[in-house]
């Protein structure tokens, strides 16, 4: 068993942004209510692996449902987790023994560990994306055969939704988000609930770990005065895709998702030119017409001053950044899995997925 500390919850943070492609959720608000549990609680987070999981254990995915530009305008009561955590508990008659994290980008990172302390409870070391994706059926734990059924859904003003059935991810997925507009646009998740063994089978392992060992890397850059863009490439097997200042984002929050495209022009020579296509996360970079990287590899902007990572809430016309690919777990690339997450999954039909060498993990 590991632990996660006070100390630790700026370094989760920016790993979690970098690897969250633009999306997940505000780090900066996620990290300060992480902050605020650990001071009021004064433990630790413990953390697990999944092998000491036993078996037969119930454990839970947790994480929000929303567009990010609802999330940094519409700020949480505080318990919308731990009380969605107790409804799905309350539903099936059994307690839960660990809490996952259901994707590793963004605050959605950070919230399971607020759950965590909460409710006294593990956090197994992975996730069901390494990295974050808009839509509940695009994790390892739904490509992999997990029921998503049943989950739960809280908001602010403490209305609670438990879908006890649902034929399908792409049905839950489609449910949850109507379910998630009706309540304000951004609702706490608790899905889905799996034993060890599946949890074991199905988990895309270490990612928090990996996220910590950016968010590290980025401030041991900044104490030395190194370029944090590289540290990152280090650890991601990654490469710099483009760098410049943003030039122009056309963006719109619509059915429960933040969508649009961003312009860039390369430092020294505005005719080099990168366009990005986003739907809460970076989808796909096209340099000067030609598509660079897609998803499911990681595309993800930083400043190029301090390597601090830009969510799509946050762009804006000036910004200086470095946008950097990284390849993706192998989990994500399977023919399986690509069906859900690559390209064609988007809408993107002509624009086939190639690979970056490498696996994030």
């Amino acid at each position: 068993m590991k632990e996660l500390q006070l100390s630790d919850a700026y370094a989760v943070a920016l790993g979690a942004g970098i690897l969250g492609t633009g999306g997940g959720g505000n780090t900066y608000l996620g990290r300060i209510w992480l902050e605020t549990e650990f001071r009021a609680r004064n433990v630790s987070c413990r953390v697990i692996e999944a092998d000491e999981v036993d078996d037969s254990a119930v454990v839970c995915a947790i994480g929000t449902m929303g567009a990010p530009t609802v999330g940094i305008e519409k700020i949480p009561r505080g318990d919308e987790l731990e009380k969605t955590v107790r409804v799905l508990e309350s539903h099936i008659g059994s307690s839960f023994e660990a809490i996952i994290i259901g994707e590793i980008g963004g605050a959605n990172a950070l919230k399971p560990l607020i759950c965590a302390l909460q409710m006294d409870l593990p956090v197994v070391d992975g996730d069901g994306m390494g990295r974050a994706f808009p839509e509940l059926q695009m994790d390892s734990f739904a490509i992999g055969g997990l029921d998503l059924s049943p989950l739960a859904l809280g908001d602010c003003h403490r209305n609670q939704v438990v879908l006890h059935s649902v034929s399908g991810p792409v049905q839950a997925e489609r449910y949850a988000r109507n379910l998630t507009i009706e309540m304000g646009g951004s609702t706490a998740l608790a899905m889905p609930m799996m034993t060890g063994h599946e949890l074991k089978r199905t988990l895309i392992r270490k990612t928090l770990s990996l996220a910590k060992a950016l968010g590290e890397a980025v401030l041991g850059a900044r104490e030395v005065g190194k370029d944090p863009v590289e540290r990152i490439i280090d650890l991601t097997q990654g490469r710099v895709l483009f760098r410049g200042k943003i030039t122009d984002v056309e963006r719109r929050t619509t059915r429960g998702f933040s969508r649009g495209t961003m312009k860039l022009a390369a430092f020294g020579d505005p005719e080099d030119h990168l366009e990005i296509h986003f739907q809460n996360e970076n989808l796909i970079a096209y340099r000067n017409g030609r598509a660079v990287c897609t998803v499911p590899d990681l595309i993800t902007l930083v400043e190029v001053e301090n390597g601090e990572p830009i969510g799509t809430e946050m762009l804006r016309y000036g910004l200086r950044v470095a946008v950097i690919g990284m390849p993706a777990p192998v989990e994500l690339k399977t023919p399986e899995a690509l069906a859900v997450v690559g390209p064609e999954a988007f809408g993107y039909k002509n624009v086939p997925f190639q690979p970056l060498p490498g696996n994030l993990l």
